[in-house]
């Protein structure tokens, strides 16, 4: 599941155009959104689209259990990993 990492921190920086990091600069572990990356309801959009075409997985805006999903880099790994099984 840890293979994800690099390829989701690849996958926030092309689809966000945050071409200043490298996914050496993203934490696994810290939040995306607020105080941790920054990213904010757009980008969590943008990045919800990638997910699904990158990944196949089907996303519901009305879940409340996305906020958690897309916490981090590692909680969006193990979601990922876990709707591949």
């Amino acid at each position: 599941m840890q293979a994800l990492y690099p390829e989701i921190k690849n996958l926030i920086i092309d689809t966000l155009n945050l071409d200043e990091l490298t996914a050496d600069d993203i934490d696994a572990n810290a939040a995306l959104f607020g105080d941790g990356l920054g990213l904010d309801s757009i980008d969590a959009l943008e990045l919800g689209l990638a997910v699904k075409n990158q990944y196949g997985i089907v996303l519901s805006a009305e879940n409340e259990e996305m906020r958690q999903h897309f916490y981090s880099v590692a909680t969006l790994a193990s979601f990922i990993h876990s709707q591949r099984g």
